[in-house]
């Protein structure tokens, strides 16, 4: 009798549909899912992968220090590459089940990690005619850089939460990452513990930015026991669905688009002004869209309990 194996296809691998960017289904996700085959077959695990991804990444931001078009290709060419690695780690993960806090841990590291190295290889290619000021719109930059991050981020996993339920969402509630905090200690878990701390940090700003999500939540827990109606969800899904396009420009592709443009016409600070302006507007409106949505099924999950 054949034994009954895992399901491995491309689909299989993805977190969900909904969520994935035309760039990403059309291009690092079939190719991740081939690397992803590779290195099951090499017996590859996706932490591996990761690690390998984040020096790719390391070495392609290094690249855009030179102001030479062809070192800037290479740079670009080798993001590229880290990024597929970056989705063959996760894809790997899903298709063999190595699910684990060192991976989570690393693959929020990733796309940190190359990013400051680009911030810094930029800053240092456009010190000799912006001067110290460059560093300064970098650092606010940055800034705003990690909260379009972040909260792309918690929305993606918001979507995921009511579409595919709490095992297929990584949507965290700071109540929770403290009290997960609160039980490691120093001295035993001394990596788990500091990750756990800007985790904690993390949660609690995406929280901050999202006052009538967190009412949204709260009713749902205390009044339908942490369990959202089947009618909710699919309303839910219905009116969060068209800002997932934004969720997806604020995350990788969109910002790296512009990252090539402005190295390819030798403008690099013409990347800094796209996230400062192009990017923050969307951040902006994907919040106000969101809250009014959550606003209004409050006061639908209220009537339906009266």
């Amino acid at each position: 009798m054949a034994r009954n194996t895992p399901k491995k296809d491309l689909e299989s691998t993805l977190k969900s549909l909904d969520t994935e960017e035309f760039i990403d289904i059309h291009f690092y996700r079939p190719l991740g899912y081939r690397w992803a085959l590779l290195f099951e077959r090499m017996g590859i695990s996706p932490n591996v992968v990761t690690v390998a991804g984040i020096f790719i990444g390391i070495t392609a931001g290094i690249c855009f220090y030179y102001p030479s078009l062809t070192i800037n290709v290479i740079g670009m060419l080798l993001l590229i590459w880290a990024n597929m690695y970056d989705s063959a780690d996760g894809q790997l993960a899903r298709m063999t089940g190595q699910k684990s806090p060192l991976g989570r841990i690393l693959d929020g590291f990733c796309g940190d990690v190359w990013f400051f190295v680009i911030y810094v290889a930029i800053c240092l290619r456009l010190m000799p005619v912006w001067g110290g000021w460059i560093w300064l719109i970098a650092i606010i930059t940055g800034f705003f850089h990690g909260k379009q991050a972040a909260m792309a981020d918690y929305y993606r996993n918001i979507h995921l939460l009511f579409l595919k339920g709490k095992a297929g969402s990584e949507l965290s509630h700071s109540p929770v990452v403290k009290a997960n905090f609160e039980k490691m200690t120093w001295k035993h878990d001394f990596i788990y513990k500091l990750f756990e701390m800007f985790y904690l940090r993390y949660t609690r700003g995406q929280e901050q930015w999202t006052p009538r999500f967190q009412e949204m939540m709260d009713v749902i827990r205390n009044d339908y026991h942490g369990e959202a109606p089947e009618w909710f969800r699919k309303a839910f899904r219905t009116k969060s669905l068209p800002l997932m396009k934004y969720t997806n420009m604020l995350s990788f592709n969109t910002r790296v688009i512009a990252l090539f443009v402005s190295l390819l016409i030798d403008q690099p600070w013409l990347y800094f002004v796209f996230e400062l302006t192009v990017l923050n507007v969307m951040l902006v409106y994907m919040v106000t869209k969101h809250e009014r949505i959550c606003t209004d099924f409050t006061h639908s999950l209220k009537n339906q309990q009266q």
